[in-house]
C-alpha cells in the first residue's frame, strides 16, 4: 500500500520580483515535517512552484498525497493548463512562451512519481497548515544572507 501523506505549501516575496521564500508542511500518520528556502531575486509565482516541487522531491517513495496550496496559479496550471502547454509546445493559448516553463517540468516530472489529488485553500483564512507554511516562506524571505 503506498503512504497517504498530506502537504501544504505557500511562496511569499516581497515586491514581485523581490526577494522570496517558500514553504511546506508534510504529514504523515503522526509525522510532521517543514521545508522552506529563500530566493534573492524571484516572484510570487516561482516561489508558490518552488514549494510544491521541493515538497514533492523530498517525498522518496511513490505515494498518494492530498496536496493543498492557496495558489490558483499552481493548482489550475498542473491540473489544466499543463496539458495544452505541452500540446503547443509550451506556448500559450496567445501562443506566447509558458512563465517559469523549467519549473513547470520539474514539477510534471515530481507529480508523475505520485497519485495526487490537489486542493485549493483560501490563504489567511485561518487554515492552520496553510498559515504554517505561510509562516514558513515568510521566515525564508526575510532572514539574512
Amino acid at each position: 500500500m503506498k503512504k497517504e501523506i498530506t502537504i501544504f505549501t505557500d511562496g511569499a516575496c516581497s515586491g514581485n520580483p523581490g526577494k522570496g521564500g517558500w514553504g511546506a508542511v508534510l504529514l504523515y500518520q503522526d509525522n510532521e515535517k517543514h521545508l522552506s528556502g529563500s530566493e534573492k531575486l524571484t516572484t510570487n509565482n516561482r516561489m508558490e512552484l518552488k514549494a510544491t516541487i521541493e515538497a514533492l522531491k523530498a517525498i522518496k517513495h511513490p505515494s498518494k498525497i492530498k496536496l493543498y496550496t492557496d495558489s490558483q496559479y499552481v493548482k489550475n496550471g498542473i491540473t489544466e493548463w499543463i496539458i495544452n502547454w505541452k500540446k503547443n509546445g509550451w506556448k500559450t493559448a496567445n501562443k506566447k512562451s509558458v512563465s517559469n516553463k523549467e519549473l513547470w517540468v520539474e514539477l510534471d516530472k515530481n507529480v508523475n512519481l505520485h497519485n495526487i489529488e490537489w486542493f485549493w485553500v483560501k490563504g489567511h483564512s485561518g487554515n492552520h497548515y496553510n498559515e504554517i507554511a505561510d509562516k514558513l516562506a515568510v521566515t525564508a524571505m526575510n532572514e539574512k544572507e
